[in-house]
């Protein structure tokens, strides 16, 4: 197998075995087992399992920011028009019901990890989490005309229920679909956003 190839089969086979069992309940053996390979190869890809395990982080956070910046970008890019505001809240609440469809169990890796201790860890783990928060502030300060203080409370709030959902939906199986939570997820975001904005805001295409 070449190395490239290697390092992706590795990397599945340790995001499925941290994702099921944890970090501290997985060692280097296990995933040595898993992948058929020896811990010497094991090694050279990864010197460590926490180097592993940040590796896998990192995946999965490049993952959620290529889906928060498609539902942010258009916004970001200009100009804001009427409708605009609900459209982005359905976009960032759809970014994350369908990370977390795709992810399954990976997700929690991002937004629930057991390995928050050390504080350089913790930054790398909440790196993608905070980056798409940033993003999300400054399209909601676009679209309601507020602070970037009071967006970016607003931002933590939206993907908390957004992401809240979804973690639901993965393990509580309902009759609920991803297309009918993000509808409601939506109505239910963009009725306290609406209620927001302020009055003398100017839409562009007034």
């Amino acid at each position: 197998m070449a190395r490239d190839e290697r390092r992706a089969q590795v990397l599945r086979i340790a995001q499925e075995l941290f994702s099921s069992e944890g970090f501290h309940h997985v060692s280097m053996d296990d995933i040595a087992e898993r992948a058929e390979v020896s811990k010497p190869v094991l090694y050279r890809h990864f010197p460590s399992k926490l180097d592993l395990y940040l590796a896998v982080v990192d995946q999965n956070g490049a993952d959620l920011l290529v889906a928060v910046d498609a539902a942010v970008s258009g916004i970001e890019q200009g100009p804001v028009r009427r409708g605009d505001g609900r459209d982005v809240i359905a976009a960032i609440v759809e970014a994350y019901i369908m990370f977390v469809e795709g992810a399954g169990e990976s997700s929690a890796l991002l937004f629930e990890s057991d390995v928050t201790h050390d504080a350089d860890v913790r930054a790398r783990v909440e790196h993608a989490s905070s980056e798409a928060a940033r993003r999300i502030s400054v399209v909601l300060s676009q679209v309601t005309a507020l602070s970037l203080d009071d967006a970016s409370m607003l931002s933590v709030s939206l993907i908390a229920m957004a992401q809240g959902a979804a973690t639901h939906r993965l393990r509580q199986p309902s009759d609920v679909g991803p297309e009918r939570t993000i509808e409601l997820v939506t109505q239910l975001a963009w009725g306290g956003v609406s209620a927001l904005i302020r009055p003398d805001f100017e839409y562009e295409d007034a």
